[in-house]
């Protein structure tokens, strides 16, 4: 399929630059309705959940991953996406010493540089890929410049790395204090992403509460969200993109509860798409829901054929990106096509602190229909 065929147009002003506060108070529009489309905030997503309902969220921690040094007298910005794994890919990558990271600018970063972020903090440039990734191995300059791993990169990374805002979230003078708490989730434990899983924002523990007393299971699993999750789609030919992989678990706890309610005929919704791509990849890779550790590169565009998710919990995409052409996937191109311009018409807010939609599996998506083509009919 053609790139152009995952493209809308946004009015100005529609990117959300701060959560709604309360987070349920976001908007919500209910795609699943027998009459059409509903417009609900979040307070009324328990509503929309049946008792036996298995509700699965990302509790991946974003760290402050990005990093402001100098190369001698040249600025260079980075932003971590990725740990490089060692022992395998079924080991959590957690802090070690080497990762891939996106640097600005890549050009000025050769092999062996130093990158200095402080005194004790630097990193060294190990080899550069394309797109701006290159590989460094964080290095603390006053101690011979001794490894920085684990527990002390962690604390490095607090004191000189900035919370990771997606790009199109204006911040002139980088992240702000709110930031550190607006793009985490409540689910939040295991740290190593560097996106936030964003449509579990709108949860709080009111809410949930709500969902535990309405006999709906909350499951956890990880997912660490790499940067890659932002990188643009520049290929023609959707199925020349290459996608970034990450790492995610599914524990014997959780695969145990989603199997149990898919024997009892209860849906499995997931909180996002981080959530729906850990699930989908175990499925493919071993027919079933079952315990999972490893990385996934897993894209999905239409004609996937779902095996586990009954339900999508999401927010709205940005054009041409990946995660547009997973829910177009999921319910239909049309179905979205519609959506968004309902949205547009709403005044929904968009993206990653933007307002919720939810939506059910379709049995047979429409997988041909331009989005774009369609968004300039209905604008005549």
């Amino acid at each position: 399929m053609k790139l152009d065929a995952f493209d809308y147009d946004l009015p100005d002003g529609r990117i959300a630059t701060a959560p709604a506060r309360p987070r349920e108070a976001a908007k919500l529009l209910d795609m699943t309705s027998a009459d059409g489309f509903a417009d609900r905030q979040m307070h009324d997503f328990p509503d929309l959940c049946q008792p036996g309902d298995v509700i699965v969220v990302n509790n991946t921690s974003v760290i402050p991953a990005r990093l402001s040094g100098y190369r001698g007298a040249a600025k260079i910005s980075i932003t971590l996406h990725k740990c490089e794994i060692s022992g395998g890919s079924s080991h959590a990558p957690g802090f070690g010493s080497h990762w891939r990271v996106f640097a600005k600018p890549a050009k000025k970063c050769r092999v062996d540089d130093i990158i200095v972020f402080g005194d004790d903090f630097a990193a060294r440039v190990l080899g550069r890929g394309e797109g701006g990734d290159v590989a460094v191995c964080f290095i603390n300059p006053i101690n011979d410049n001794a490894v920085v791993a684990g527990i002390d990169l962690e604390k490095s990374l607090a004191r000189y790395g900035t919370m990771p805002l997606p790009p199109y979230i204006s911040r002139p003078d980088g992240a702000t204090t709110a930031d550190e708490s607006d793009y985490q989730t409540m689910f939040a434990q295991h740290p190593g992403a560097v996106a936030a899983p964003t449509a579990g924002l709108h949860f709080t523990p009111a809410l949930a509460a709500q969902l535990t007393a309405k006999n709906v299971s909350i499951v956890e699993i990880t997912l660490h969200v790499g940067a890659g999750t932002f990188l643009p789609v520049t290929v023609d030919d959707i199925s020349d993109h290459k996608m970034h992989s990450e790492w995610g678990a599914i524990s014997s706890h959780a695969a145990s509860l989603i199997q149990t309610a898919q024997q009892s005929g209860h849906r499995i919704i997931a909180v996002g798409t981080t959530s729906l791509r850990i699930l989908e990849a175990c499925f493919q890779q071993h027919g079933s829901i079952q315990t999972f550790a490893g990385e996934t590169d897993i894209f999905i565009t239409p004609g996937f054929k779902f095996g586990v998710v009954d339900a999508l919990l999401t927010n709205f995409h940005l054009p041409k990106s990946t995660l547009l052409m997973l829910i177009s996937a999921f319910c239909g191109m049309g179905n979205v096509r519609a959506a968004y311009q309902h949205a547009i018409d709403g005044d929904y807010r968009f993206f990653s602190y933007g307002d919720a939609c939810f939506m059910q599996r379709a049995a047979h998506p429409d997988i041909v229909t331009s989005l774009r083509s369609h968004t300039k009919e209905m604008r005549g």
